[in-house]
C-alpha cells in the first residue's frame, strides 16, 4: 500500500498559479464584460452605440456581452428607446457586499435619526479604490434633495466624506491615492494641493468636513468620521442638501449633529470616540 505523500497541500479550489495575477490568468472576454458592466453602471442608462463609445469596444462585441448579461438578469433593455440599464440580477449579486459587513445594518438607525434631526439627506460612504463609494442613504422628506444612491462614486478631494477619509490617512498613503492633477468641478473645488492639505489639517483638528459647493454648485455637505473597534476611520457619515437650507451660519450647529450621529454609529461598531471640538 502506498504511503500518502507528505509536504504542503494545495488548498482545494485554488489552482497552482493562484498567486499569479499576470494576464495569463485573466479571461479576456470576462474582463471585457466587466468593463462593459462598469461602464453601464456609471452611465446609468445607455444605447449600444454610446456604451461602445464609452468602453472603446466594438459595438458587436458589446452587444453580445449585453445579451449574455441580459439572460442572467444582470442588465435590462428598455425596448421603447433601446437603452440598456443595470438589472435586478446585478443588485442581487452586489447586495452580498452589503450583507458581508455589519456597517450598513448598524448605520440605519443613526442615519435615520440624523435625517430627522437635520431635515437633510443622510449618507454613508467608504473608501474604495481611490474614490468614495456611497453604500447607504436615508433621503430627506424635503422636495429638493441631494441624491447619492448606493453604488455612486465620488472623488475623495471633492466630497465631504472623501475629505474626512483623506484627513484620517497617513500622508504617504494620501499622496499615492490622489492624482497629480486634481479635477476641478466648481470655483470652490480644492484642486490645489496646498489648499487641500490645509483643509485636511483643519478637518483632523475639528472632526468634520464641509463640501462647500465643491462638487456641485448650490449643494453643501457636512461629514464626520466613523471609527471601528480599533479607533480606525472606516467610513464617513454626512448630510447633504441645497445651500438655501444648509446655510453658512448653520454649518457649525449641523456639524455637531453629524459628529454626534457618527459617534453613535462608531459606538455601535465597538469604538469609543473622543469628543470633537466644533467651531
Amino acid at each position: 500500500m502506498n504511503e500518502p505523500k507528505t509536504g504542503s497541500v494545495r488548498p482545494r479550489g485554488r489552482p497552482r498559479a493562484f498567486v499569479d495575477k499576470s494576464n495569463q490568468n485573466t479571461i479576456k472576454t470576462l474582463d471585457r464584460a466587466m468593463r462593459v458592466l462598469a461602464g453601464l453602471s456609471r452611465l446609468e442608462e445607455a444605447t449600444l452605440s454610446r456604451l461602445a463609445d464609452t468602453t472603446g469596444d466594438p459595438a458587436a462585441s458589446v452587444y453580445r456581452i449585453l445579451v449574455t448579461l441580459q439572460a442572467h438578469g444582470i442588465v435590462e433593455l428598455e425596448p421603447s428607446d433601446q437603452t440598456w440599464h443595470v438589472g435586478p440580477g446585478a443588485f442581487q449579486i452586489g447586495s452580498a457586499f452589503l450583507r458581508r459587513t455589519s456597517l450598513i445594518a448598524r448605520a440605519q438607525e443613526p442615519m435615520r435619526d440624523l435625517m430627522e434631526a437635520t431635515g437633510e439627506t443622510a449618507n454613508l460612504g467608504i473608501h474604495r479604490e481611490g474614490e468614495v463609494l456611497f453604500v447607504s442613504q436615508i433621503e430627506t422628506h424635503a422636495p429638493i434633495r441631494a441624491f447619492f444612491p448606493p453604488g455612486t462614486r465620488a472623488d475623495l478631494h471633492a466630497s465631504g466624506i472623501g475629505k474626512v477619509l483623506l484627513a484620517a490617512m497617513p500622508s504617504d498613503l494620501r499622496t499615492g491615492l490622489l492624482p497629480a492633477s486634481l479635477p476641478s468641478y466648481t470655483a470652490n473645488t480644492l484642486s490645489e494641493t496646498r489648499a487641500l492639505a490645509a483643509e485636511l489639517a483643519r478637518i483632523a483638528t475639528h472632526g468634520y468636513a464641509v463640501d462647500d459647493e465643491e462638487r456641485n454648485a448650490g449643494m453643501r455637505c457636512i461629514a464626520a468620521p466613523v471609527r471601528n473597534l480599533h479607533g480606525e476611520v472606516v467610513a464617513g457619515l454626512s448630510i447633504s442638501g441645497p445651500t438655501s437650507r444648509i446655510t453658512s451660519d448653520r454649518v457649525v450647529a449641523l456639524a455637531a449633529k453629524v459628529i454626534a450621529s457618527a459617534a453613535a454609529l462608531s459606538e455601535r461598531l465597538g469604538a469609543r470616540p473622543a469628543a470633537s471640538r466644533v467651531d
